[in-house]
């Protein structure tokens, strides 16, 4: 079974987890159609198009 020979400093030890609180905000680009602010690669949420195309439909707007 693995145990360590020496024990770890407490100094090495917190060096090790100052590293899991740190998160990045995601990217934020605004939509080529509307303008709004979307991630990037991913659905714009306010008017529903991908890469030019129409993937999603809003629900509510009477064209079904």
């Amino acid at each position: 079974m693995a145990v360590p020979k020496r024990r770890k400093s407490s100094s090495r030890r917190d060096m090790r987890r100052a590293q899991h609180d740190k998160v990045e905000a995601p990217n934020i680009i605004p939509c080529p159609n509307c303008s709004a602010p979307m991630v990037p690669h991913r659905v714009c949420p306010s008017c529903g198009q991908y890469k030019g195309k129409a993937v999603l439909t809003k629900a509510g707007s009477g064209t079904e």
